[in-house]
């Protein structure tokens, strides 16, 4: 048997607009996925942010999501191989317990969320990043996917996603352009399918070698 360390583990970062096909694309990968969506928080705390002009939260802006808490889950991951991660319920804005996440021996997995861009710079800074990933599928195309599945998935009530659908659809250039900024590589749905089959292959043959 041998004695060798584990294989240390880096993580894909899959940012994106809000409907581009992030939780699919991940799904579709064959690596173990980290839901990023679940370090929202909670709807009753008073740092969330507010859409301007509006008695609306802004779901969509980084201060509604624990950064720390996120990045803290990712580099254990990358270190352990396990993790205790929040279980959120989109529909009531609130945590309802925690569960185990684990990628045991696996040197690649993905974070996806709106979020994922956000952290790109601290996970290159302690040296858990593999690569940083902007979905992109257009405004017109993306509104009709996010509104649909939140609908269907009873996330929030239908005026309010068609308030927030129509003001994502608007900034959607502005929202790519950030993620961008901040690191992530803008592709669509085809090229960012082959850059995490790369990464997936290097999953494999990582494991498959002697650590």
């Amino acid at each position: 048997m041998s004695s060798h360390p584990p294989i240390p583990a880096r993580v894909v970062l899959l940012s994106g607009p809000s409907g581009s096909g992030k939780s699919l694309l991940a799904a579709r990968s064959g690596l173990p996925v980290l839901r990023l969506d679940d370090f929202y928080k909670e709807g009753t705390d008073p740092t969330l942010p507010q859409v301007e002009g509006s008695s609306d939260i802004d779901w969509d802006h980084p201060l509604s999501w624990d950064a720390d808490t996120a990045v803290a889950a990712i580099t254990e991951l990358c270190r352990t191989g396990r993790t205790t991660v929040p279980v959120y319920d989109l529909s009531l804005s609130a945590r309802t317990g925690t569960e185990t996440f684990h990628i045991d021996r696996t040197p690649r997995f993905i974070a996806e969320g709106i979020f994922a861009a956000e952290i790109v710079g601290r996970c290159r800074e302690l040296g858990v990043l593999a690569d940083a990933l902007c979905l992109t599928r257009g405004p017109l195309t993306t509104f009709r996917r996010r509104f649909l599945r939140d609908l269907r998935e009873g996330r929030k009530s239908a005026p309010f996603l068609l308030r927030r659908g129509w003001r994502l659809m608007r900034a959607e250039r502005t929202i790519v352009a950030r993620q961008t900024s901040l690191g992530a590589y803008a592709c669509d749905r085809d090229e960012a399918l082959g850059r995490l089959a790369g990464a997936a292959a290097c999953r494999r043959a990582e494991a498959g070698s002697p650590a």
